[in-house]
């Protein structure tokens, strides 16, 4: 049995790696605790729901690195790292991760911007005359 179990996640310009490793549930990402990383307690619960729908937040140690993009993909981006570890972990973990949408890749990014216009989609004023 490996001692650690890693996945990549990905999320809008996000990528984080992520290592489980047996242990008692300690979590830490980019060197913080995972509280002091993410402050918003709605983001920490939605990282940790993998670990909540395995019942396995007690049984391992978190190590996270994340860059690119901003909060909400960064946590996104952790989590489906978490749920990907947990099914190399155990097989059978796939099904409730799957059926919770926690496998699924986001693959919504930016819309790039268009010529001719201040944005994606946003026109410039049209003057009639």
């Amino acid at each position: 049995m490996a001692s650690s179990f890693q996945a990549v996640g990905r999320r809008k310009e996000a990528v984080a790696r992520v290592r489980l490793i047996p242990g008692t549930g300690v979590r830490v990402v980019n060197g913080r605790p995972l509280d002091e990383f993410f402050p918003r307690k709605t983001l920490v619960g939605d990282i940790l729901r993998p670990l909540d729908v395995t019942s396995t937040s007690d049984r391992y140690d978190l190590r996270v690195n994340v860059n690119g993009g901003g909060m909400t993909g960064q946590a996104g981006a952790v989590r489906l790292g978490i749920a990907r570890a947990l099914v190399k972990i155990d097989e059978s973990y796939r099904k409730p991760l799957k059926q919770d949408g926690l496998l699924t890749r986001d693959s919504r990014t930016k819309e790039r911007k268009k010529p001719g216009q201040p944005g994606a989609r946003k026109k410039f004023q049209f003057s009639k005359r």
